[in-house]
């Protein structure tokens, strides 16, 4: 991603949420005085099972079968994990407020309008590590790590503002601070069961895994809702698959759309889907190509159908 600067101010292209409207600029550097407007359009009385993908709705079937799990987690996080990374973000990371990183908490305040979710807290914390991530069961906070900010543009950040957003919509808190944190559970319990309790939890961590992924897809619908145009999540996830600052220049949309093809005739191999498996058994998120593919194949048949139902123009 290139930077120019002219007077100490940023040249961005202004976010969707900057007084309603969004550039529809043709990515290779049009005119922003010719550029076409567009209005964010709310989405009123919008249901998540609108949009829910059906591997997530079938992954959390599966984990509120387990006897007792929402419960024993829901304390979990109530009385420790919760408690600990508030504190944490509150004495250690930068509060995103109207005067604190204006952009982002504009962003944030239209992806929460769009989606009708309560406004939560939004912190950016100093990790090279491009990364966002959401927590807090009963309050719910995002956090975003400045490898990102400084990775993605503003209508980018806006994407993946709308997926964290989209995540608390779809009331994937819960289980998902828990997949993020359960290796170091089980691992803990094994410790204190001579390694018993490490080998029985086994099964929750791949299960809680594979939900994780699953609900990500749901997210990344979520997060297109938001933004309303489908090149910001692309290009978002072209550059979580391989992006860096000094050569954004360089990135070509094109190229990254026929890798993603390229990733879907992999699946016509009967071993090659079995590595496919077994490469994201232990991953909390699916691979960039395959959420571009999926994300595809929604906005294709889905998306406008939600849009021409729900979008009420301001």
């Amino acid at each position: 991603m290139s930077r120019s600067r002219s007077g100490g101010r940023s040249t961005r292209p202004r976010p969707a949420w900057d007084a309603g409207a969004v550039s529809e600029q043709d990515t290779e550097g049009g005119d922003p005085k010719a550029a076409k407007k567009r209005k964010l359009r709310p989405l009123t009385g919008l249901s998540i099972e609108e949009l829910r993908h059906p591997n997530d709705a079938r992954a959390t079937d599966a984990l509120k079968r387990i006897p007792g799990l929402d419960k024993a987690l829901a304390k979990l996080l109530e009385y420790g994990l919760e408690r600990l990374y508030y504190v944490d973000n509150v004495a250690s990371n930068l509060r995103v407020t109207p005067k604190m990183f204006g952009r982002l908490h504009r962003s944030l305040v239209w992806a929460t309008r769009i989606l009708d979710v309560p406004e939560p807290e939004l912190y950016v914390m100093v990790d090279p590590v491009p990364n966002a991530f959401t927590y807090g069961h009963t309050r719910p906070f995002i956090t975003l790590t400045s490898g990102l900010v400084d990775m993605l543009s503003d209508e980018e950040l806006f994407f993946v503002i709308g997926h964290e957003v989209g995540h608390i919509k779809a009331g994937h808190v819960l289980y998902g601070t828990m997949a993020r944190n359960i290796a170091a559970v089980v691992q803990l319990l094994g410790q204190a069961t001579l390694g018993l309790g490490a080998l029985l939890g086994q099964g929750l961590v791949i299960a809680l895994y594979e939900w994780y992924r699953c609900a990500e897809l749901t997210a990344d619908r979520a997060a297109l809702l938001c933004v309303q145009d489908i090149e910001p999540a692309r290009a978002t996830f072209m550059k979580l698959a391989g992006g860096t600052t000094r050569l954004a220049a360089e990135m070509d949309r094109d190229e990254f759309l026929r890798q993603v093809t390229e990733y879907e005739e992999v699946d016509r191999s009967t071993l090659d889907k079995a590595y496919k498996v077994l490469l994201t058994l232990y991953r909390t998120h699916p691979f960039a190509m395959h959420r571009a593919k999926a994300l595809n194949g929604w906005f294709a048949s889905g998306y406008e159908e939600l849009m021409a139902r729900r979008a009420s123009r301001l």
